[in-house]
C-alpha cells in the first residue's frame, strides 16, 4: 500500500530549481501537506534514469524470470527508478506488476544481420529489404523505442576485419520512416565512423556509444538534437576488447585501442558542443546491473561538471523521455541523499531512502 511522507528537502525541481519540502501521498508527489506522515530528511531527487539498459538479458542472451527480477531490484535499490530497455530478447513485460523494479521503457528486440552481433543477443535479419517492415514490427512490441545494430566487425574477413555498418542507407531510411510512423523513436548502436553519415541522414534520434563521432558529426547532431548516450563503463572495456582480438583481428583491435585512448576527450567534445549526454550504464551481458553511479563518476572523472551529470541522469533523461519529475501530482518516484550530489557525485552511490510509487523501498 502505497504511504504517506514528508520529505524535508532541500527538494531538487530542475537545473538550478529546489524547495523546502514535498510530501508522498497516495502515490503522487503533493506540495499540500495531507496530514500526519513519517519524515525523511536529505536532498530529494527525481528517481536515476538508466537509458541504455538490458533486463532480461544475460551473457549468453535471454535470462529467465528469476534473474530478470533480481536485476531489476539491482537497478531499483541504487536508485535507478526509469530505465529504457535498448533491446532485449526476453518478455519483461510481467516486470510491470511488480513493485519493488522500475519502470521499464522496452525499445523491443536489436536488430541486426545473422553472424553480425553477439549471438542471441537480437532478431536477426536474413535480407536488409526486411529492416523497414521489421523496425515496424518492433515499434509495436516496444514502447515508443526502435533498437538497431548500426555496425559490428565482420569477422567473415579475416586479418582484415574491422567495424562496418550492417545496413545501405535507403533501407536505413525506410526503416527510420517506417518506425516513426509507428510513434516510435529510434536509438542507433554505433561505434564506427563509417556508419554515422547514413545514421543522419536516415533521422534517427538518438545514437548509443558514438565513439566513431568526429567534430563534424558531433556538431550535426547538436544541431538536429540527437542525444548521445556514451557508456563510459562499456567503453572501458575497449582496451581488453582489442587484446582479445589482436592476434585474429589487429585492423579491429587498433581501431578499439583509438577509441578507448580518446573516451574521455570525446565526451568532452560532445558535452562542449552542447549535445545532449544522456546516462547509460550498458548493464545486461557482461556489466552488472544498479551500476549507475559508477557511470556518473566515469563522467565526472572525465571532465564533465557534475551538476550537468546529476541533471543528465535526472531531469534532462526524464524529458527526453517524456517522463514526469517532481511536481505536483506526478508519480512518487523519488532517491533521497545524505548530502548533494551536485557538490560530490559520490553522494549517488548511497541513497538514503527510495521511494518507488509511494512506497518506500529502501
Amino acid at each position: 500500500m502505497p504511504e504517506t511522507y514528508r520529505l524535508t528537502g532541500p527538494v531538487l525541481t530542475g537545473p538550478g530549481q529546489e524547495c523546502g519540502g514535498v510530501w508522498v501521498h497516495e502515490g503522487r508527489l503533493t506540495f499540500a501537506d495531507p496530514g500526519a506522515a513519517e519524515e525523511i530528511r536529505g536532498w530529494v531527487l527525481p528517481g536515476l534514469v538508466d537509458v541504455h539498459c538490458h533486463i532480461g538479458l544475460g551473457p549468453d542472451g535471454p535470462v529467465d524470470r528469476g534473474v530478470a527480477l533480481d536485476q531489476a531490484r539491482q537497478d531499483l535499490r541504487a536508485g535507478t527508478l526509469l530505465v529504457r530497455d535498448a533491446g532485449s530478447p526476453a518478455d519483461t513485460r510481467w516486470l510491470d506488476q511488480v513493485p519493488d523494479a522500475p519502470e521499464i521503457i522496452r525499445a523491443g528486440h536489436h536488430l541486426a544481420r545473422p553472424k553480425r552481433y553477439l549471438r542471441h543477443y537480437a532478431r536477426e535479419l536474413d535480407d536488409v529489404a526486411e529492416l523497414p517492415e521489421a523496425m515496424a514490427e518492433e515499434a509495436r512490441r516496444g514502447d515508443g523505442w526502435v533498437k538497431l545494430v548500426g555496425d559490428w566487425i565482420d569477422r567473415a574477413r579475416g586479418a582484415d576485419a574491422d567495424l562496418e555498418p550492417l545496413w545501405p542507407r535507403d533501407q536505413l531510411v525506410a526503416g527510420v520512416a517506417a518506425a516513426h510512423a509507428e510513434g516510435a523513436r529510434v536509438t542507433v548502436h554505433t561505434f564506427a565512423t563509417e556508419t554515422l553519415e547514413d545514421l543522419f541522414e536516415a533521422g534517427v534520434d538518438c545514437i548509443e556509444h558514438g565513439t566513431g563521432m568526429t567534430p563534424a558529426h558531433i556538431d550535426r547532431a547538436a544541431e538536429a538534437g540527437i542525444a548521445v548516450v556514451p557508456t563510459m563503463l562499456q567503453v572501458a572495456n575497449f582496451a581488453s576488447i582489442a587484446a582479445q582480438g589482436e592476434v585474429k583481428f589487429p585492423r579491429f583491435a587498433g581501431r578499439m585501442r583509438t577509441m578507448f585512448a580518446r573516451r574521455e576527450q570525446h565526451v568532452r567534445d560532445l558535452h562542449e558542443a552542447g549535445v545532449r549526454l544522456l546516462l547509460g550504464t550498458d548493464a545486461g551481458g557482461t556489466i552488472g546491473h544498479g551500476r549507475l553511479a559508477d557511470e556518473a563518476r566515469a563522467l565526472v572523472d572525465a571532465g564533465i561538471p557534475t551538476a550537468d551529470v546529476v541533471a543528465a541522469a535526472t531531469w534532462s533523461a526524464r524529458e527526453f523521455l517524456g517522463r514526469p519529475g517532481i511536481f505536483e501530482g506526478a508519480p512518487a518516484d523519488v532517491v533521497i541523499y545524505p548530502a548533494d550530489p551536485r557538490q560530490e557525485i559520490g553522494v549517488l552511490a548511497h541513497p538514503r531512502a527510495v521511494v518507488r510509487a509511494g512506497r518506500r523501498l529502501s
